[in-house]
């Protein structure tokens, strides 16, 4: 049977082309019944207390509802309620200059460290979603073709360590997702590349896009820790190698062009906070002498300068968490620097 054939309406028989929603004459939803699913589920998940999956169902449904219907309004009315509820306080992003205004050195060094125990206990109380995409079968056939590539140029050991660490890194962007109520697809690797994540519905807030960026290098720093603590237990180099590498390819990643996630972080800062973030990741050059850190401080002042995209009002988490993820993965990139690569 044609799939693109049009069908009858089960209310008045009039023929509804495949891409309607609604039928042209009585006008009855041609996803009634999808839709009567996913509002059930959108109620037990707020019953239950999962605002991000009723948020998430209801995301689904308003696909399925035409723009212009009754039924849209009042589903789009219940997507922008829970994303108020999901968004964070507008205090919250003044907590961290506040803390370090006060504290000073101290403030911003006992910031630093929480965060830091922040990252590595956050991945590693998400063991349950990192499996969840080890369950996907493109996930698994584009992580192996990586694998290979890699096996073939640094062993088979790296390469299996260099593609967890990407794989982590991408599954941080799922999580922030889904704590958005966006449903994403599980990574693809690209073999040479790196990996990437796809969700179809568009984030119009540039702070929320900017965490959703940020996420990606927080996992992968988490990623980057753990590498560096078995290290440090074990002395064996892979360790060390891995951790390495991990740190230097989500500083890339902070890098403020194209796609990536540096890019959307900075769409939620205003030019004196591009420049603030171009000052923290020279700093962190000068800290660690990291030369990512000095290609990532150069991209950055240029951005600040061409910031005819900058926004009127900044985000100031967006710049606290890019300035500690420069600084943070150039640590770990600095503690990793002397050691001999060894048998991998």
């Amino acid at each position: 049977m044609d799939s693109t054939a049009p069908a009858a309406c089960g209310r008045c028989g009039t023929e509804v082309a495949p891409s309607l929603l609604a039928c042209p004459a009585c006008r009855q939803l041609v996803h009634s019944a999808e839709l009567t699913r996913l509002a059930a589920d959108a109620e037990r998940a707020a019953l239950g207390g999962d605002r991000a999956g009723a948020l998430a169902h209801w995301r689904s449904a308003l696909a399925l509802l035409p723009a212009d219907s009754g039924q849209y309004a009042s589903v789009a009315r219940r997507v922008a309620a829970l994303e108020a509820e999901l968004a964070p306080p507008p205090a919250a992003a003044a907590r961290a200059p506040s803390l370090v205004r006060r504290g000073g050195v101290l403030g911003t060094l006992a910031l630093l460290a929480w965060k830091l125990k922040f990252a590595l206990v956050f991945l590693l109380t998400k063991a349950k979603l990192l499996l969840l995409g080890l369950t996907k079968a493109s996930t698994m056939l584009s992580m192996f073709a990586s694998f290979g590539l890699y096996w073939a140029a640094w062993g088979w050991r790296f390469a299996a360590g260099f593609v967890l660490s990407i794989y982590v890194h991408e599954m941080g962007h799922v999580a922030a997702l889904a704590r958005y109520g966006i449903k994403a697809e599980a990574p693809m690797f690209i073999p040479g590349f790196g990996a990437f994540v796809r969700w179809r519905t568009h984030i119009a807030d540039p702070r929320r896009d900017a965490r959703v960026g940020l996420a990606g290098p927080a996992w992968g720093l988490g990623a980057a820790l753990a590498s560096y603590v078995a290290y440090r237990a074990t002395g064996v180099a892979l360790w060390s190698a891995v951790a390495h590498a991990g740190a230097w390819i989500n500083i890339m990643n902070l890098l403020p062009v194209w796609q990536l996630d540096g890019a959307r972080a900075f769409h939620a800062l205003d030019r004196r906070q591009r420049w603030m973030a171009a000052g923290a990741a020279a700093a962190a050059w000068l800290m660690t002498s990291e030369h990512w850190l000095g290609l990532l401080a150069a991209v950055a002042a240029w951005r600040a300068v061409a910031a005819a995209d900058a926004p009127d009002e900044g985000d100031w988490s967006t710049l606290w968490w890019f300035a500690f993820l420069a600084l943070a993965l150039g640590a770990v990139a600095q503690a990793v620097a002397g050691v001999g690569a060894g048998p991998l």
